[in-house]
């Protein structure tokens, strides 16, 4: 899953929003140096993923992609699946995404300090293109999936992937409405879990 669906995931604990959050740039045994409320949304992160890769749902979202895009599938079903819930938000919460946005974006600057410098360095391009509240618009997973194809310096084609979306619009988003209530569940067992552990 990609940068919204971990917030949304985290609940209503910013900490484990946070840790979620930064998860991808804590490596290894690095998450022990940060407190032990956001260590527990770096761990949740980690069992996302984990449940995610290996969910049946997410592998056949995935295989549909693969000989196009190989190895980079996986990170295309993610960021096609946070345009699915941010589509669908109302479906999920209550508050209008475009508040919960700016809220964790306040939620981001409050804690600037304690975040890595990785994510220090892209944050002001995530406010300023509003990344979490893109997802929702074709247009907006476009320039997403553009960034990506630059990053790999054309190596991907991950740009070229919203034609697939488009094709594949009706199958993707109910694989994605499928797994993620499965994903929800997972993720509300792990946090009582991580909760355990205080």
């Amino acid at each position: 899953m990609n940068y919204l669906a971990h917030v949304y995931l985290s609940g209503d604990d910013d900490n484990l929003k946070i840790g979620n959050f930064i998860a991808d740039s804590v490596k290894g045994k690095k998450f022990l140096n940060f407190p032990e409320p956001i260590q527990k949304g770096i761990v949740l992160h980690r069992a996302i993923d984990h449940y995610t890769d290996t969910h049946p749902i997410v592998t056949k979202s995935v295989t549909r992609l693969f000989s196009r895009y190989s190895h980079y599938s996986r990170v295309i079903v993610d960021i096609l699946y946070d345009h699915f819930l941010a589509k669908n938000w109302n479906h999920y919460s209550q508050q209008h995404l475009e508040e919960y946005t700016e809220e964790f974006y306040d939620l981001l600057r409050e804690n600037k300090t304690v975040l890595p410098k990785s994510v220090q360095r892209f944050m002001p391009y995530m406010f300023r293109d509003n990344w979490l509240l893109s997802y929702a618009s074709i247009d907006g997973i476009t320039k997403i999936l553009y960034q990506m194809n630059h990053r790999t310096k054309g190596k991907s084609q991950m740009n070229l992937a919203v034609e697939e979306l488009e094709i594949y619009y009706t199958e993707f988003q109910e694989e994605f409405t499928e797994f993620f209530a499965d994903l929800i569940s997972f993720s509300s067992e792990k946090i009582k879990e991580l909760n355990q552990t205080q």
